[in-house]
Formats: C-alpha cells, structure tokens, sequence
C-alpha cells in the first residue's frame, strides 16, 4: 500500500512539473469572489496624448482590501496591429470571476459590458489599424486633430452617452450576453496580455486607497488617466464630477493645491506680481463644505442600498417562482434603468451643491468695501462755496 501511494505521489508530482509555464501563469491570473463589483463610473475620456495610443477603458480589480478602481488610460499596444479585448467579470456557481483582458488581432467577447469610448459591450467601434497606422472615431474618442491626424468620424448607436453602467455578466443583475462565433473565433487566435504600463498602471491603483470601493463608494475621484499611472495633474478625469481645472476642492487634503489664478500656482507667477487678487482659501468655510458633501453622499449611498437591496429582493422572488427568462431580462432592463436615473439624480445633486459652494466661495472672495466717508457733525455746517 505504501509503494502504491509513493508511485501515485511521483507520478502527481511529474504531472505538475509536465504543465506548461504559460497555462500555470494564466490560470493563477483568474479570481473570484461572492460579492459582485459596483456600477461603472461615468467620467470623462483624457485627450488622446499623441497618436499610436490605444484606449483601455477603466475597470474595477480585486484586492486584499476589496474591489478597486483601475482608472482608464491611453497605452501603446506590444505591437502594431493589435487591439485590446478588456476583462470582465461573470457570475458562475455562486461566485464572480475575472477574466482578464488582452490584446489580440480583433476584439473579442467581453461580457456585453458596454465600457463605452468605442466598447458598447460588443466590438469594438472607436477605432482601426490600416498599413500600420491606427486611425481613431471621433464620435467616441476624444481625440485633437492638430496632434493626431488619422481620423474619422462614425457614428456609434449605443455609445457611452447611453452607457449601461453593469460591470458584470450574469447572475442578478448582471449583463446577459453570450459570445458569437466571431468573438468565439477571435479568442482563439494569438494573444498578448497586458503590457508592463498596463501591469504597473494596475499595481498604482491597488495603493491608492481614494481607488478603493470601500473608501470612494463606486465613485471614485480619478476616473481615467491620460497616461498610465498618472492618477493625479490637470488631465485626470473624475467620476460623476465638475471635470475643470479649476474645480473647488472636493476635500480636505486638496485645500493645500491653489485652486484660483485659472488653475495656476503661486510658483508660476512672477515674483514682481503682487498677489493681492489671489484667492483667499477659508479653512472653515471649506471644512463646511467637505461636510455638506459627505452628508450628501451617506444620504445618497442609503438611497442606493435601498434600492439594490429592492432589486434583490425581486431577482428572489422570480427565481422562487421559476419564471421565464424573458420576464428576468425584462425585470433586469428595468432595474438597470433604475440605477441610471438614480446615479444621474445622484450627479445632479451633487453638482447643484458644488455650484452652491462655489457661489459662496466668490461672495467670500470679493474685496471688501472701502467705508463710506464720515459725515460732518450736525453742529458744523459746510464750507461755503466760492
């Protein structure tokens, strides 16, 4: 008996050692957790830095401390031709699991997740390769054609306008797409997987805690970068946001960075210049804000687990009693929409206080009024007039 187990041991052993590095590598890429990823952000795509780049849309990764935001980026692809299949999550047996992204000759299934900039959940719509030069849709891409002139303009149904904001397939809730024998085809065929900007970009997002779900609850406040890990600077898109430049500060730590002088520092202005028209930055009036702003937010992040918990309570309800898949798809559209118009709420009130803030800041801004001339006493009359 003992020699049996010792041969079944060497031989388990020489199997392991049989299996190709690569298949190991991939299948420890894999992850999967019970809870699902919140709704994707609604940002604004960072200007194209020069042509060549390829868009990645943003997405939501799994730590030790929970889901993640990626934010979306332009990167160059490994080599000319090549074009990027984003990951996705899907519900399978209970759980979620990641698939991760990669870059191949065409676009292949991911999911139905409609990432939008060109991604509407099948295909791919913002731009193509010909004689080894990438031309970008303007239509969905955010592109300047003074830098890059390799462009068309298609217009694209279902765009990110209309983003559904779903970040997963399956399960409640979830997108209900299935791949097609195109996209079945496509992910047969050679594939890249992300490239050290990618990796890197990926492994900045997981030490940056405002990037986690549990901190910026789904909302984070850098969206999509410009280029790869650069999370911070003028070009980072926020989520759900006043996207200018000289946007008020939206908290504490950010009422160190000048927000006046059109978006420009003390530093860069000349030491002849006084500053007297500088902005005046109110600790106090700022911290009210931050206050104001996080009392929103509770309120709105309880009226969203109201309503995610609503929704559950009806996937439920329908799976107890069996119902048909087209009745589930129809519930799924409508919860979807839900969200939708609850987020877009959502972004009208925090905007609506913002503008507010900023009104109170500029009444705080002007310059006080010189005191009218004193009055002569009663008892004097005034100089006679020649």
């Amino acid at each position: 008996m003992r020699i049996a187990r010792l041969i079944c041991s060497l031989m388990l052993a020489v199997g392991l050692l049989t299996i190709p590095v690569e298949s190991r590598a991939q299948a420890a890429v894999g992850i999967s957790v019970r809870i699902g990823p919140p709704v994707l952000p609604v940002y604004v795509q960072p200007i194209c830095p020069e042509p060549g780049y390829i868009w990645v849309p943003g997405y939501w990764a799994y730590g030790p401390d929970g889901y993640f935001w990626v934010p979306g980026t332009w990167v160059f692809p490994p080599e000319v031709g090549l074009l990027w299949t984003p990951g996705y999550w899907a519900f399978e047996d209970g759980f979620y699991a990641w698939s991760p992204g990669y870059w191949g000759p065409e676009v292949g299934f991911y999911g139905g997740i409609n990432y939008g900039f060109g991604y509407s959940g099948a295909g791919f719509f913002g731009g193509y390769w010909r004689g080894g030069t990438y031309y970008y849709n303007r239509a969905v891409t955010n592109v300047d054609v003074t830098v890059v002139h390799n462009t068309y303009n298609t217009t694209v149904i279902n765009n990110n306008s209309t983003i559904k904001r779903v970040s997963f397939n399956g399960g409640p809730g979830g997108t209900i797409a299935s791949p097609t024998s195109k996209e079945m085809a496509a992910a047969r065929q050679r594939h890249i997987s992300m490239t050290s900007a990618q990796t890197q970009h990926q492994q900045a997002a997981s030490t940056n805690r405002t990037l986690l779900a549990s901190i910026n609850h789904g909302r984070p406040d850098v969206a999509a970068s410009p280029r790869p890990s650069q999370f911070d600077g003028r070009s980072a898109a926020t989520s759900g946001r006043d996207v200018r430049p000289n946007r008020p500060p939206e908290n504490l730590k950010e009422t160190s960075r000048p927000v006046a002088n059109g978006g420009r520092s003390n530093s860069e202005r000349p030491p002849s210049q006084p500053s007297n028209n500088a902005a005046r930055v109110n600790p106090v009036l700022e911290q009210k804000h931050q206050q104001q702003l996080d009392r929103l937010r509770q309120q709105q992040d309880q009226e969203r687990r109201r309503v995610e918990q609503k929704h559950q309570q009806e996937q439920q309800k329908l799976q107890q009693r069996a119902t048909d898949d087209r009745k589930q798809q129809e519930t799924q559209r409508k919860q979807q929409q839900q969200l939708q118009q609850l987020e877009q709420k959502h972004a009208q009130q925090q905007q609506k206080l913002q503008q507010k803030q900023q009104q109170e800041r500029q009444r705080q801004e002007k310059p006080e009024k010189s005191p009218p001339p004193s009055k002569p006493p009663r008892g004097d009359k005034p100089p006679s007039q020649q």
